[in-house]
């Protein structure tokens, strides 16, 4: 029984029993609680189409051996006499655990959000991938830069000073960097703005290509020729962008020119002659076709049209169509089409 009755540290051999008995019971119900709790939220997590249940089912799972010890150390010390050194330093100690551990948390749960919101955009959008993957690091680093100051506070250090200098630096930094930060901004303001996207063909003054790939810097593009252009975010968002990409139809606008010595009666056939051209064609869609003016060599006839799909290989064939039909009908009915022509009167000196 004097064994019992032994004191260490301030505290019984039956203290020491006691707190240790409680710290084992807590951690192996803890344990327990957190198997239950694992297992609950993977089985709703399968069961549901939501996304919270999921990023708490990752964040829970990303518990750690340490925070549960913490826990069941805090609870047993409870049946002990400390001193104020030893429990303001195991207090300091668990406090640490446990923002380590909220921060383990939030970085888990944060992932998973940005996992599932990535494939979700990746499938309607692959150029945002970049950019994810660059928000997903911004993301870590400013949470365990804010769990890293908490830690230094309960620390006892300083993190005033800290702060002010992580300021300077940061303005110095952004200042050195001020052109690849707006390339940043830039192509952030692409993804979320979307003027264009991975496959759009585009016209920037007097370059055109294909979208090949969005950089967090650069934007590629495939030229016609075939070589690749480059261009800073920021500079092609400067830029005025035609984007053919996000044609939905495309409307046709030519003029056919008939000589002057053309009968009336055969003028008044020509626009009647075009439509048919036109509508013979599948996919197109009629719009006009007019005696728009006397040239300088030729009767002028103006005709617009729509093609209902934007791709330009399809329009180049069917306008050869279109042609060859107005061709051939142009010879059924005798139509000459005009050239370039000049006539010359010649008259005698009256003198």
């Amino acid at each position: 029984m004097d064994f019992f009755h032994q004191t260490f540290s301030g505290n019984t051999t039956r203290d020491w029993l006691t707190a240790l008995a409680v710290a084992a019971a807590v951690f192996v119900a803890l344990r327990i609680a957190l198997a239950i709790v694992v297992n609950r939220l993977a089985a709703l997590s399968r069961k549901t189409k939501t996304d919270w249940d999921d990023i708490i089912y990752h964040a829970i799972k990303e518990t750690k051996f340490l925070i549960l010890l913490a826990a069941a150390v805090y609870a047993g010390s409870l049946y002990l006499e400390l001193s104020d050194t030893v429990d303001h330093r195991l207090s300091k100690t668990i406090v640490i655990v446990v923002w380590i551990q909220i921060g383990i948390w939030a970085n888990a749960g944060f992932r998973s959000w940005l996992e599932t919101y990535r494939e979700r955009k990746l499938a309607k959008d692959a150029s945002a991938a970049p950019v994810l993957t660059a928000a997903g690091y911004a993301g870590t680093i400013v949470l365990w830069s804010v769990v890293l100051l908490v830690v230094l506070d309960n620390l006892g250090i300083e993190i005033t000073a800290l702060l002010a200098g992580f300021g300077v630096g940061g303005i110095a930094i952004a200042l050195a960097l001020q052109n690849v930060l707006g390339d940043v901004f830039a192509s952030l303001s692409i993804i979320f703005d979307k003027p264009f996207v991975i496959g759009d063909f585009l016209t920037l003054g007097e370059h055109q290509g294909t979208v090949q790939s969005i950089g967090l810097k650069t934007t590629r593009m495939r030229s016609l020729t075939g070589e690749e252009l480059v261009f800073s975010n920021n500079d092609l968002l400067a830029s005025r962008i035609r984007n053919y990409g996000r044609m939905a139809e495309r409307r046709i606008v030519f003029t056919v020119g008939v000589t002057y010595q053309t009968p009336r009666s055969q003028l008044e056939k020509i626009p009647r002659i075009i439509r048919e051209a036109i509508e013979e064609q599948e996919k197109t869609r009629f719009d006009r076709s007019h005696f728009k003016a006397y040239g300088d060599f030729a009767i002028l006839f103006e005709t617009a049209y729509y093609i209902v799909v934007p791709e330009y290989p399809v329009y180049m064939d069917i306008q050869q169509a279109i042609n060859f039909r107005i061709h051939a009908r142009f010879e059924e009915e005798g139509i000459q089409f005009a050239y370039p022509t000049q006539t010359v009167h010649l008259a005698k000196d009256p003198a």
